[in-house]
């Protein structure tokens, strides 16, 4: 095969596109490589996620950096229940981002982890007798009952009770006033109430938040209206030509910001994908931003890449690494 049909099938293949045919690289590595050398340096060893590692860093930098374009973060629940809430957390403490879209799972996680404390456990439990001692098993996370939803319900019950019988809130507006409450420089929806950087909750009603809010705000009138944050994501798509995202995980997340940045330009301009689900069953979780372009939710000239990996074993040398070109980079524009 000539180098030129190597570069029009790889141009065909990949979102990012490949401007031109190299090597593949041995990796070559020291005990002073550097987090940010090592994921540079993976984008020349050819296979086979190494390199996507290296275009995400590279397109989320980009991203970073284009003035005027609207960043989006969305992530699933599940991750928050682990360490690397602590990354999500920095990201809106840094305002490297200017929508969050994630699920009541992640908001729940992020209080009852604020109040509370989560454990490591193993896949490999007896779930039977975990119900029986009161411990939930989210994956290898062990959650005592006291730890999620007594903690949240009561938590949430005095949220509602402290409000004017009759208010009427949008999810986001939800999100910043339990951040208030919590107080915690450790907590993503504290940041979110510093930054005042919106975090959207689609489903706001699938998790204990909502649950509760529900069930106390009938009491009172106190209702959450996700028709105003459709206003919001309809105002920042419009007045927003250039959309960019870092996507961890799928499921509504992930669909709500593909949805909405179909408007207002061609769709997304900039998508980083982290993903561990496959595309061959149909499923929204798994697709690639390549589909995306069919449905116009992903620019048809985007920079966009899919990372198929657990998001935490990647998703903290990456921001370690985004952080790293950012920190050069500003160094050099300097003055």
């Amino acid at each position: 095969m000539t180098v030129k049909a190597i570069l029009h099938f790889s141009l065909k293949a990949d979102c990012v596109g490949v401007r031109r045919v190299e090597p593949v690289r041995d990796l070559k590595l020291s005990a002073s490589s550097s987090v940010l050398e090592v994921v540079k340096r993976m984008g020349e060893m050819g296979g086979f996620m190494g390199p996507h590692l290296a275009r995400s860093l590279e397109v989320l930098a980009s991203m970073m950096e284009h003035e005027g374009c609207l960043k989006i973060l969305t992530f699933t629940g599940n991750l928050v229940s682990t360490g690397l809430r602590g990354v999500f957390a920095d990201m809106v403490r840094r305002r490297l981002f200017d929508l969050v879209i994630t699920t009541c799972g992640a908001i729940d996680h992020d209080i009852a982890r604020t109040l509370s404390t989560y454990y490591h456990g193993t896949f490999d439990a007896d779930d039977v007798e975990l119900r029986n001692r009161q411990i939930h098993r989210l994956g290898n996370v062990f959650i005592p009952f006291e730890s999620y939803g007594l903690a949240i319900e009561k938590f949430v019950r005095s949220f509602v009770e402290s409000l004017a019988p009759g208010t009427v809130l949008s999810t986001y507006e939800v999100c910043w006033k339990l951040g208030e409450l919590l107080k915690s420089e450790d907590s993503i929806l504290y940041w979110a109430h510093v930054n005042r950087i919106p975090v959207v909750v689609p489903g706001i009603y699938d998790g204990a938040v909502g649950y509760n809010l529900w069930l106390y705000g009938k009491r009172s009138g106190v209702q959450v209206d996700v028709a105003r944050d459709q206003d919001l994501l309809d105002d920042l798509m419009w007045s927003h030509e250039v959309k960019g995202a870092l996507i961890v995980g799928g499921g509504i997340s992930k669909h709500h910001a593909l949805w909405w940045s179909q408007f207002g330009g061609e769709g997304l301009d900039y998508a980083v994908y982290i993903t561990s689900s496959d595309e061959y069953d149909g499923s929204l979780s798994g697709a690639r931003p390549k589909e995306a372009q069919s449905w116009g939710k992903v620019a048809p000239k985007a920079r966009a890449v899919f990372l198929k990996a657990d998001a935490t074993l990647v998703l903290p040398f990456l921001y370690v690494g985004l952080l790293g070109v950012l920190e050069e980079r500003s160094r050099f524009s300097s003055p």
